[in-house]
């Protein structure tokens, strides 16, 4: 498919409402930021805008995005699922922060590596670096011990860099101490969050087909095979293996693809109203409202998204939080925390306004850059400051 002509994305500096923010979504599209996006914005009790913009590709032949279009969530799969379920082992006394991670991996050896501890590891501090310089290698072990071999970038916490490897380790050893693969520990959390999720489907007729489900409440590593096809889809890096593809309910990162599509750092497939669902839940516990389904207590919600005490570092446990220069822009409030994903995708939550905002692109299909994607966030975030 040849790439037409990529006109710049420039943000309007003054706009307020969900008009505004479609605008930005609208012109980023147009821009070929990205071909699809869906949203959803809304308080602890309901989803106040879901939309969905564009077309899965930038094919002109290409089906419309749909707001229960599922989107390979990339990082986001950090906070959603791994940071998660860290918070359930936490909850139920089988995992200690402070336990230090030569103690689950025998590879994870040396006085420099020592002090390094599940805490540095979820707040990006543990002297890791963000990827392997090779290829990644096939397999937990191969991986597991290649990460546990290579020089530290820097002393541990005197510094914060986001890294990938960090978090495949915490799934490793979630996996370990909680008996159960990070996708099954997950899912059994999600099951929780019944009254907030959606059960509820929307059936599609594309291509002739006699219809195919897609549901509201998907949100998982491994999508079902009947709405695979039906997924954004994105293109492989041009060192993939499996580049020139269209990657179609196939996840974009290849640390995941070795790990089988299941890792602590990437492989997760969600839609808009899913992630609103789970929003909604940490949102109220992060107002202090008590009740939620575990692990989704006030005390701990507010303990894992409190900024580390690194020096010069926005990281939380998992979480990232505000920053005037970060991707959420410069208008929400001091306690906002968040994260993004490679691919396009970002949640936001702000405790102090009563809001969450999704927005789910796939920026890795043909469209622009990670600065141009970070524009458009911060534009989109802005946009809704009066929200």
């Amino acid at each position: 498919m040849a790439r037409a002509h990529r006109q710049p994305f420039t943000p309007h500096a003054r706009m307020t409402k969900p008009d505004a923010a479609r605008r930005v979504v609208v012109e980023a599209i147009r821009a070929r930021v990205f071909p699809a996006a869906a949203i959803e914005v809304g308080n602890g009790a309901s989803a106040l805008w879901s939309e969905a913009v564009g077309t899965l590709t930038f094919d002109v032949s290409s089906p419309p995005a749909n707001v229960n279009t599922p989107f390979d969530l990339a990082s986001l799969t950090k906070v959603v699922a791994t940071t998660t379920v860290v918070m359930e082992l936490v909850r139920t006394g089988a995992l200690d922060l402070d336990e230090r991670v030569s103690a689950f991996f025998e590879d994870w050896r040396g006085a420099d590596r020592e002090p390094v501890t599940v805490r540095d590891l979820l707040e990006h501090a543990s002297g890791l670096a963000a990827r392997l310089l090779d290829p990644p290698p096939t397999g937990r072990r191969e991986l597991e011990h290649d990460i546990g071999a290579m020089p530290l970038e820097y002393r541990p916490r005197s510094r914060s860099t986001y890294s990938d490897l960090g978090f495949i380790l915490l799934g490793f050893l979630a996996a370990d101490r909680g008996g159960a693969s990070l996708a099954a520990q997950f899912d059994r959390v999600w099951v929780r969050l019944q009254p907030d999720r959606d059960p509820g489907s929307v059936r599609l007729q594309p291509d002739g087909d006699a219809g195919v489900l897609l549901r509201p409440d998907l949100l998982a590593f491994d999508l079902p095979a009947e709405v695979r096809r039906l997924a954004a889809p994105t293109r492989p890096m041009d060192e993939d293996a499996r580049r020139g593809r269209l990657l179609v309910g196939d996840v974009h990162d290849t640390y995941a693809v070795a790990l089988g599509g299941v890792a602590g750092h990437a492989g997760m497939f969600g839609t808009a109203p899913a992630l609103g669902a789970f929003a909604r839940v940490v949102l109220r516990a992060s107002r202090g409202e008590a009740g939620g389904p575990p692990p989704f207590s006030p005390p701990l919600v507010a303990a894992f998204t409190t900024k580390s005490g690194v020096a010069d570092s926005s990281r939380a446990l998992g979480w990232d939080t505000m920053r005037h220069t970060s991707s959420c822009g410069s208008r929400m409030s001091s306690l906002a925390f968040g994260h993004v994903g490679f691919t396009g995708t970002s949640l936001w939550i702000d405790p102090a306004r009563d809001r969450y905002f999704v927005l789910l692109t796939n920026r890795a299909c043909d469209g622009g850059t990670i600065d141009d994607m970070r524009a458009v966030r911060r534009a989109f975030h802005d946009a809704l400051g009066d929200l």
